[in-house]
């Protein structure tokens, strides 16, 4: 990327707030994520699919399509898990997530279309366990993870923006 493609990237995601929409998905003790390329001199990080809600896009079109353009599946989403806040300088979100089921469909690594072919920030999709991610040393994990003992902690009731 050269210095005007990432002043771009950076103006796109940095320095305001942003409502995004996460699924959860599920297959025996391993979830899938997305590893995403570092923002604005950020590191690279897990998190599961999800992106920015659009001004005028219901909740669940926004999950529906961020998962299809991030994972190549179509989902259904089944029922709201939580909200987190996302915060550390130059990024801010809400982050509203979801358990999602599949229901077509294949797993492909996606894009992002609203950026050029030269600023994707996807690198990888993949199933991981929470041992996998813990192992983890050059990429970050979501903050969503750290204080679970099992993925199955993600389908409890939980407040993580009243820390």
């Amino acid at each position: 990327m050269d210095t005007n493609e990432l002043n771009n990237l950076a103006a796109h995601y940095t320095n305001k707030l942003r409502v995004r929409v996460c699924g959860i998905l599920l297959e025996g003790k391993k979830i899938l994520l997305v590893r995403h390329q570092g923002i604005a001199g950020q590191y690279n990080f897990w998190s599961p699919p999800g992106g920015g809600l659009v001004f005028g896009e219901k909740i669940k079109a926004c999950l529906v399509r961020e998962f299809r353009e991030e994972t190549g599946l179509e989902v259904r989403p089944v029922r709201f898990l939580f909200m987190h806040e996302y915060l550390q300088e130059p990024l801010h979100a809400l982050e509203l997530f979801f358990e999602v089921e599949p229901i077509g469909g294949g797993l492909k690594k996606g894009n992002d279309p609203e950026l050029g072919a030269d600023a994707q920030l996807i690198q990888e999709i993949t199933f991981k366990s929470l041992a996998e991610l813990r192992q983890e040393k050059e990429v970050r994990i979501h903050q969503i993870f750290e204080d679970l003992i099992d993925l199955d902690d993600l389908f409890m009731p939980q407040h993580h923006f009243l820390n």
